[in-house]
């Protein structure tokens, strides 16, 4: 069984002012960079989940397999909740788990997800990146988590609602040194992050 991955980058990107997708970062676009980092820690495939100017995107973009998300506007849970449908089909009866990603945090490291997938094959249900003893991204799903994570994905939970319902279930697996977990929420935030090797 193989471990995909799914990349979360539908979003309008109001606070920055457009799709974070579309963001120029070291000589790629953010999402490239996030299907990128997913393929070099292991994942297999990785998918990418596109809403706001997904045709612009998907233009713009060297993306390998993509996801609509038609209900993208109502959070990033609609996100979620397409990408792990379209890994639950019969296409990818072999994955097995997935690793969650966010197209808008380009310092997270190819190491972060390769330690995620070894907690999965180690026996693990759910896995959290943690820095500096915090929860944050990336995160692995167990295919059979999928439906209840789906289901429990609302507004802009994405899986938080389920690893908070099932927290005897989550593998907290420690990051540091791997890379940053830092987000790009506005042009000030990118600005910091490219000062920042």
């Amino acid at each position: 069984m193989s471990v995909a991955g799914l990349v979360l980058a539908a979003g309008a990107g109001t606070r920055y002012g457009g799709p974070k997708a579309l963001v120029p970062f070291e000589g790629e676009l953010l999402v490239e960079r996030a299907a990128r980092l997913l393929a070099e820690g292991g994942c297999d495939p990785v998918l990418v989940v596109l809403g706001a100017q997904a045709d612009r995107v998907q233009a713009a973009a060297r993306l390998a397999a993509v996801v609509l998300a038609d209900d993208w506007a109502t959070g990033m849970g609609a996100s979620l909740r397409a990408g792990l449908t379209a890994l639950a089909g019969p296409a990818h009866a072999r994955v097995g788990a997935c690793v969650v990603a966010l197209a808008d945090q380009p310092r997270v490291g190819p190491e972060a997800v390769g330690r995620l997938r070894a907690a999965w094959q180690a026996g693990a249900v759910a896995a959290v990146a943690t820095y500096g003893g915090r929860a944050r991204n990336p995160v692995l799903l167990d295919r059979s988590t999928w439906p209840a994570v789906a289901s429990l994905a609302q507004g802009d939970a994405g899986a938080r609602a389920w690893l908070r319902a099932h927290p005897g279930e989550v593998t907290e697996v420690p990051c540091d040194g791997t890379g940053s977990p830092a987000d790009v929420d506005t042009r000030e935030d990118l600005a910091s992050l490219l000062r920042t090797p």
